[in-house]
């Protein structure tokens, strides 16, 4: 692995490993998180823009190059980064790299095709609220966070997109994909000196450029007891329940590896506590999942069931039984050695690809700030131990406050 910064401020990664492909990504310090109100969903929006061309690039052109070679192309937005990304073969990564970097760098935004894109957005918002995950979860974060912008959803309110003006995005992009905003990973079957000249001979050309600086947030409070909320969902045929902490998120590392640990002890699998006490044993869920999501500013650990309603008492109670019992006993060696090998296993399995390793190191040296986390996580986590675990439990996941979403079917 090479890491290099230009003078612009951009930082690249690159990489050869023997496999036949190569995946140039673009990572941007810039997701929903850093938009006001007015204009929240522009992050997103700019996302669906950036394929319609550039100053260089017609309508169309960058896709044609890259999808008529067998390559692909896509993207993802997300509160705190925003993401790019081909993948090619190699003998295809001269000449199709740089049309990457055009049309993220200078993205067109033509009036028309930004009325034409407004539509699909709001079809896409309108998509999201039909869908009952993902209000259950829209609903669960605006009760995680009170005062930080992920209690927003990153698409944005229709309203909003409704009203957007080109030239609004124009600036946001103006603004916010400068070259100190931005690193680069490429990872594939080239000599790294090529793949770093090829990303060099574009970015170069890019002058330096800084952001303004980005909103900054404190983290909302931990809840002090329990705060509970009930909606009814018609579209529901069973109940769920959600339980909930807010805990530390990336500014926090060291805690996040506790917290991940302890999510697969709770719900990682069917032989978890969770899983294996509520679904196996007893019957009382069709399905529990706990999902450790960290953040920037903050994250948050969700327990969430899928349930009869009738049930939901006695659940929610044996699972406070199962926090309790993470505060008062140490986890036992086997269920750290079986953590070990699955976060060591996954590790392995999410770095084989191309594309998947130059998305590990972007995220985490743009998003995490810390690189030698996507090198060296496996041997991060051997290094705790069970009395690091049971702090970090008493610490942040009392089972006396937390909140709580009952969505009950009509």
């Amino acid at each position: 692995m090479q890491v290099t910064q230009l003078a612009n401020g951009i930082r690249i990664i690159v990489e050869q490993i023997p496999l036949d492909a190569v995946s140039l990504n673009l990572w941007f310090d810039v997701g929903s998180a850093v938009e006001s109100d007015d204009i929240n969903g522009m992050a997103h929006f700019l996302e669906h823009m950036v394929f319609k061309g550039s100053d260089k690039l017609k309508l169309g052109e960058f896709e044609q190059a890259v999808e008529s070679c067998g390559g692909i192309t896509n993207a993802a937005t997300s509160y705190d980064y925003t993401n790019y990304f081909i993948t090619v073969a190699p003998q295809d990564f001269v000449r199709l790299a740089p049309l990457q970097l055009d049309v993220v760098m200078h993205t067109a935004i033509p009036s028309a095709e930004f009325e034409r894109e407004r539509l699909v957005v709001l079809e896409e918002i309108r998509r999201s609220h039909d869908n009952p995950e993902r209000r259950i979860y829209r609903q669960a974060s605006q009760i995680a966070h009170i005062n930080l912008p992920y209690r927003r959803c990153v698409l944005g309110p229709s309203q909003v997109i409704a009203t957007v003006q080109p030239e609004q995005m124009r600036n946001f992009h103006r603004t916010w994909y400068v070259p100190s905003n931005l690193t680069i990973t490429c990872v594939g079957n080239l000599p790294e000196g090529l793949m770093l000249d090829t990303i060099k001979d574009y970015c170069d050309g890019l002058p330096s450029q800084t952001s303004p600086d980005k909103p900054e947030f404190q983290p909302d409070a931990p809840f002090s007891d329990i705060e509970r909320h009930e909606v009814v969902d018609a579209q529901l045929i069973q109940a769920r329940l959600v339980m909930l902490w807010r805990v530390p998120g990336w500014q926090k590392f060291h805690e996040t590896l506790k917290l991940n640990i302890l999510s697969s002890i709770l719900g990682g699998g069917f032989t978890s506590r969770l899983v294996k006490d509520l679904r196996e044993e007893r019957r009382l869920v069709e399905r529990i999942v706990v999902s450790y999501i960290p953040q920037t500013w903050q994250g948050t650990l969700q327990i969430t069931a899928k349930l009869p309603t009738e049930n939901i008492p006695v659940v929610e109670q044996a699972i406070r039984q199962h926090l309790q019992r993470l505060q008062t006993e140490l986890v036992t060696a086997s269920e750290i050695a079986k953590i070990r090998s699955q976060v060591a296993s996954r590790f392995v399995f999410a770095n084989e690809s191309p594309r998947d390793r130059a998305s590990i190191y972007g995220y985490y040296e743009r998003v995490v700030r810390n690189l030698n986390a996507a090198l060296y996580y496996p041997q991060m986590i051997q290094q705790i131990n069970a009395a690091d675990l049971q702090k970090t439990a008493q610490e942040y996941l009392s089972p006396d406050a937390y909140g709580v979403l009952a969505v009950i079917p009509k």
